[in-house]
């Protein structure tokens, strides 16, 4: 099977076959104190019970794309309340309103294709469709960020959308709009509507037929 380009909802099936660190880290899923709790052989575990809770009581939480069934870049996002680990950022928290987006990885080997920026428009794609007005994030403004970091770019976050909504030297907080995303999902049906209306075939009036009285048309 060839690359997937598009985006499949994330499973908890697919957390197995996902690449370290990201399979097992704990960052936003986890307030520190309780992180600092787990071993390191449970945390795989502890963040399939994190999914398992979000997709159950929330719905969808990510996005994944494949290549001959293996995952080899995702997006994961869910409400605030279930993502304890941002509350140590000084931007924190996101506003009500909004979905948080927090792990957009892509393997090595797969990168600069634009798969970052499919991943993005697929769960704004997928919030929209769940009336979400909005996805925060919270950036990272260094130039230079270790390998396997877990706050986003936001130089990346910039590029695919997202505008500052709280400043901060290091750590903003981004924002993407959703209500204009809505609004162009609203235009575009009514004026498909519309197109198809003008394109209806339109019934052709009878024409009378000709009365015939005593064997002759009248």
């Amino acid at each position: 099977m060839a690359l997937l380009r598009r985006p499949v909802r994330l499973t908890v099936d697919h957390l197995v076959d996902l690449a370290q660190p990201c399979r097992s880290c704990l960052f936003w899923e986890l307030d520190p104190v309780r992180r600092d709790r787990v071993c390191t052989a449970d945390q795989p575990e502890e963040k399939q019970t994190w999914v398992s809770e979000v997709l159950r009581e929330w719905g969808s939480c990510g996005q994944v794309v494949l290549d001959d069934d293996r995952p080899v870049a995702y997006v994961l996002y869910a409400p605030g309340a279930f993502v304890a680990g941002s509350s140590v950022l000084p931007t924190a928290p996101i506003t009500p309103d909004a979905v948080q987006l927090t792990t957009v990885h892509i393997e090595p080997g797969y990168r600069g294709g634009g798969l970052g920026r499919l991943l993005v428009r697929a769960a704004a794609r997928d919030l929209v469709d769940r009336d979400i007005v909005a996805i925060e994030a919270f950036g990272d403004s260094r130039k230079r960020l270790e390998p396997g970091h877990c706050v986003l770019p936001t130089d990346f976050l910039s590029a695919v959308g997202f505008r500052t909504q709280r400043p901060h030297p290091v750590h903003p907080r981004m924002r993407m709009e959703l209500r204009s995303t809505l609004s162009w999902r609203d235009e575009v049906e009514q004026a498909i509507g519309a197109l198809l209306g003008t394109l209806r075939p339109q019934k052709q009036p009878k024409t009378a037929r000709p009365q015939v009285r005593d064997g002759r048309p009248s």
